[in-house]
């Protein structure tokens, strides 16, 4: 049986359907729920951004009443009189300078001594090969278990060996060796690719070279982000130094100033939320300047892992 060859050769060729131009417009179906998606996913970030900033905005607004106006009834959000001579009697009332810069020292130093701790010790858990290294870890991360409450008696008697009582050593030290920050930067240390090491073994690398000129420069959201954590840590601490500190003319921090405002004479609650205010300043600014990294990171840190 032969086939007409004739035929298939005159045939009209099939032709597909035209494919969806990429980027061209969506069907029209949709778009009136995507907009009202959109809108009401922008009214509610708004919504929770007013509720989340409510307080802060009465805090700000009282810090400019009069004391005898902070708690009038029925609440009102502007005093009687806007006093911005509040902000400065926070310094008059007390060593408020000296406080804003024992706090500042002590967070900047231990923040980085805090990440120089972390991100060896994330590497050599993360990177490197050593015989018990899963298990040492194990046991670093049972110490988050542990509230510091149970710990304050503990570190007050190894500072009073060390005669680190009412100094500095004795707010840093303590909490230099987190296993937070040790956790965070193993986890991100082990989502950057293994064959990194491996070709700066081959150009005659050591271990310490490529942690400081390949892996630490690839973290470098990681470290913004436990470095912001770590400062807000250092900075809001308050059971730890009451406790530690004596003088607190000389070694107190911020917590403690603010805490100067409540006597036995009674409250200055305006001066107390103007100090409040202030005490805020150092890390909205340290939080907007690294926005970007913080959201890089937060996105990437502790998701990688082999």
């Amino acid at each position: 049986m032969s086939t007409d060859r004739t035929d298939v050769l005159t045939a009209p060729p099939l032709t597909a359907a035209p494919a969806p131009v990429a980027g061209g417009p969506r069907p029209r179906a949709g778009s009136g729920t995507g907009r009202f998606r959109l809108v009401l996913a922008h009214v509610g970030v708004v919504l929770a951004a007013a509720l989340f900033a409510l307080p802060l905005v009465y805090a700000f607004f009282s810090a400019l009443k009069p004391n005898n106006e902070i708690f009038s009834m029925p609440p009102r959000l502007v005093g009687s009189e806007v006093r911005w001579s509040n902000f400065a009697d926070v310094f008059a009332y007390g060593p408020f300078a000296t406080y804003i810069g024992n706090s500042f020292f002590v967070a900047v130093a231990g923040t980085l001594v805090v990440l120089a701790v972390s991100t060896t010790a994330g590497y050599a858990f993360g990177r490197l090969r050593w015989k018990g290294r899963d298990v040492v870890f194990v046991l670093f991360l049972v110490t988050l278990m542990v509230p510091q409450e149970v710990l304050v008696v503990p570190m007050f008697i190894v500072m009073q060996w060390f005669g680190w009582v009412d100094s500095y050593q004795s707010l840093i030290f303590p909490f230099a060796f987190t296993a937070f920050g040790t956790f965070l930067m193993r986890q991100f240390f082990r989502g950057i690719p293994f064959e990194l090491d491996e070709a700066a073994r081959v150009d005659g690398a050591g271990p310490f070279r490529t942690f400081w000129r390949i892996i630490l420069p690839l973290a470098t959201s990681a470290v913004a982000v436990l470095a912001v954590f770590t400062f807000m840590a250092f900075w809001n601490s308050y059971l730890w130094p009451l406790i530690t500190v004596v003088d607190y003319q000389a070694h107190g921090t911020l917590p403690i100033g603010l805490a100067t405002f409540s006597g036995q004479n009674g409250t200055r609650w305006d001066l107390q939320m103007a100090a409040s205010i202030i005490s805020m300043v150092p890390t909205t600014i340290i939080v907007i300047a690294l926005q970007k990294h913080l959201v890089k990171g937060i996105a990437t840190a502790g998701l990688g892992g082999r």
